[in-house]
């Protein structure tokens, strides 16, 4: 560990991270946490501005429009994530990363004075570049950090963007309390604080160079390479991991990237694909969605008075960024198989205490305290395996000419998901009530199954190293062989 570390603050690394962070998942993190605080607010500007144009609003009519206020993230974020192959593959890492948060710049911009113009369409628009931006820069940034990285700092490097998803939503949770901007006549000021982060980026990426592995694979530009393994990692000819990166380029054979059709029909990432299809929809429906919906009522129940609930919220964002940056620090030592296989579990097996505890919480005073512990140890779990894993595992089981497709695929799911389960998710819950946590808990099983059974581990592995494991991956041997079914190499 000391050795990954002290290689990680030779160069200008730290700071490219950083960087990139703030640009990147920070503002896609704090998006998702701060509209929730100036709700009430903003409907009440929709209210106001309806009235004034046409007179009094009819009764579903506020509704409708912050529902689409809401939805309009997930829209943007959607078309954001379809546009990462396209978009990269004319631009690049760097320039997308820069262009993106001009995006954000504007987005903020109009946010800003929407409040002036008195215009709530400019809510619906910025909502949606705010969402687009978000949805490329989310998967550009784990493109950009793992193009970046050496094999032995791959893991902890891309898992980064996770943190900084976590740290943004903390953010965004601190940002919206009353102390700080969540009062009504700050709304629009604090739906555009990530500008701030924005014009970092804007101001010290420029001076930081392209992912080196695009320069050499896709460019073939070998000094350039080495130029920027110098400037990201400090001094050294990095000849092994320039090596590495020839012979994937040998390997690709000078094929250009993959359109996500043509992905999907490469029978060579099958397991790939199946792979993260599996693990994001594990993840969707794992139950992170329930413990927001249920933690008021639960926090209540506990005895936790109102005013103090927000400060206990913001308890879990706390733990939720300790845990991400725990999981950075064991990710190259345990494995990221190890950690997603064991985060399922544990989640799982919490997720059926969450249903035990919530159906005896009338029993006796304490039971509500027991449920508030296994949600807190389910964030713990949640952000140290499958949320933690999750951007190390799209990165490098994807050689160079799939991987932007990939993450078009990846980003459809991400995004599809949150929008179906936004709308089935009140459904679920109002039919099973507290048995909706064992419908969580049995994704979750789901995931472990197949993490632990078919899964491969990649640490410390080439990215070709990593497609050759995934190819010997059978499930029931060929008819010529009679081997035994569920045979990966372990």
């Amino acid at each position: 560990m000391d050795s990954l570390l002290k290689h990680l603050i030779q160069g200008n690394a730290v700071i490219f991270i950083i960087v990139l962070g703030m640009g990147g998942t920070f503002q896609s993190g704090f998006h998702i946490t701060v509209l929730s605080s100036p709700s009430l607010f903003v409907k009440r500007f929709i209210n106001s501005t309806w009235t004034e144009r046409y007179g009094p609003p009819g009764p579903d009519t506020v509704t409708f429009i912050w529902s689409a206020v809401v939805a309009l993230f997930a829209l943007g974020g959607f078309f954001g994530s379809s546009g990462v192959r396209i978009i990269t593959g004319k631009l690049g890492r760097k320039k997308t990363m820069i262009y993106t948060n001009v995006i954000s710049l504007v987005a903020s911009a109009i946010m800003l004075t929407s409040k002036y113009a008195n215009s709530f369409e400019m809510i619906l628009i910025s909502r949606f570049m705010f969402g687009f931006a978000s949805g490329l820069l989310g998967n550009v940034q784990v493109i950009y950090l793992g193009e970046s990285s050496p094999k032995k700092l791959r893991g902890m490097v891309t898992l980064t963007s996770a943190t900084f998803t976590s740290i943004g939503k903390l953010s965004g949770q601190i940002a919206g309390l009353r102390e700080v901007l969540g009062r009504e006549e700050y709304w629009n000021i604090l739906l555009s604080v990530p500008t701030a982060f924005t014009l970092i980026l804007l101001f010290v990426l420029p001076f930081f160079p392209e992912a080196p592995r695009y320069l050499l694979i896709e460019q073939n530009n070998a000094e350039k390479c080495r130029k920027a393994l110098q400037c990201l990692w400090g001094p050294g000819d990095y000849e092994k991991e320039m090596e590495e990166m020839k012979a994937e380029q040998s390997a690709i054979g000078g094929e250009r990237s993959k359109s996500l059709l043509e992905l999907l029909r490469d029978k060579s990432v099958r397991w790939q694909l199946i792979t993260m299809l599996v693990v994001y929809g594990c993840i969707q429906f794992c139950g992170i969605s329930a413990i927001s919906v249920f933690s008021y009522n639960i926090f209540q129940e506990a005895g936790i008075s109102e005013d103090k609930i927000r400060y206990v919220t913001l308890g879990i964002g706390l733990s939720e960024v300790f845990t991400s940056i725990s999981c950075g620090f064991l990710i190259e030592s345990v494995g990221r198989r190890a950690l997603l296989w064991r985060g399922f579990a544990a989640m799982s097996v919490i997720m059926a205490s969450i249903t035990i505890t919530l159906l005896l919480q009338d029993f006796a005073s304490w039971i509500p305290f027991c449920t508030v512990a296994l949600f807190f140890l389910f964030i713990i779990f949640y952000c140290g395996g499958p949320a933690g894993v999750l951007p190390s595992l799209t990165h490098e089981i994807f050689i160079q000419s799939c991987r932007p497709a990939a993450f078009v695929f990846i980003g459809t799911l991400r995004w599809l998901g949150f929008t179906v389960l936004g709308f089935a998710f009140p459904f679920i819950i109002a039919q099973l009530k507290s048995f909706s946590f064992l419908l969580f808990s049995g994704a979750c099983l789901g995931g472990a199954l197949f993490a632990f059974f078919l899964l491969p581990e990649t640490k410390g592995k080439t990215i070709l190293e990593i497609s050759e494991e995934f190819k010997r991956i059978t499930v029931c041997g060929s008819p010529k062989k009679e081997e035994v079914c569920l045979a990966t190499r372990l």
